[in-house]
């Protein structure tokens, strides 16, 4: 008898790569194996969005805050782009995904923006002023 899914993943996925290997396919949790895939899937996206929301909300902070522009905001805004890049190169079917991720991470820079800064968000624009050329841009810095 193998491990539930619920009850420990690790003895659950372990078990079931073993059957998947050896050709066991009736043995395996299959319900379990296609809800654990989907969610991959939706954490990578989740992941952009994530990224692109940090992104977005230094990118605006440098340019509604130039007096506390610093090493520090411009290291975040370089590591993000890099991190978005190489999560791009390592799942190249996000690259359709891209338009909203922009545009549900400039959603979640507001949060972020709010948290952090005294900026009123009414100053903010309802779209996101960057595009995507822009935002990975190493030499963007909006001013």
């Amino acid at each position: 008898m193998y491990p539930k899914h619920n009850e420990d993943f690790y003895g659950w996925a372990t078990a079931n790569a073993s059957l998947l290997k050896q050709g066991k396919l009736k043995e395996v949790d299959m319900e379990n194996i296609i809800e654990e895939l989907e969610e991959m899937g939706r954490s990578e996206k989740y992941q952009l969005i994530n990224r692109f929301s940090i992104l977005i909300a230094h990118l605006l902070k440098w340019k509604y805050q130039p007096e506390l522009r610093g090493r520090s905001w411009s290291g975040t805004i370089k590591e993000q782009r890099h991190r978005i890049e190489r999560l791009i190169k390592q799942n190249p079917s996000l690259k359709h995904e891209i338009p909203e991720a922009i545009q549900e991470g400039f959603s979640d820079s507001k949060d972020l923006i709010e948290k952090e800064t005294p900026i009123d968000l009414n100053l903010l624009p309802s779209e996101c002023p960057y595009t995507f050329e822009q935002i990975m841009n190493d030499e963007f810095y909006p001013e």
